[in-house]
């Protein structure tokens, strides 16, 4: 299955448990849509949060942050793990 990273930018409000909750939120729904949310990233003080997820597609991977809390991706890479 596909490996991609998302990437958000400009989360408003953006603290340590709220992405916790909203990490939370998709592993509660990600199997309704065939997806593996693995681990997350962020930096509280920029509002950025970047996701790594195993997902059939994109739009899978989208649809359980739109469905989990509403806070989609701006940008959706496929990547490959290395060393």
């Amino acid at each position: 299955m596909p490996l991609y990273m998302d990437a958000h930018y400009r989360v408003e409000g953006l603290t340590k448990e709220a992405v916790a909750g909203a990490h939370a939120r998709d592993l509660e729904v990600q199997g309704k849509h065939g997806v593996d949310y693995k681990q997350y990233w962020f930096d509280e003080e920029k509002g950025k949060v970047f996701c790594l997820v195993e997902a059939p597609s994109k739009e899978a991977a989208m649809a359980v942050h739109r469905e989990a809390h509403g806070l989609v991706a701006d940008e959706i890479t496929e990547v490959q793990a290395g060393a």
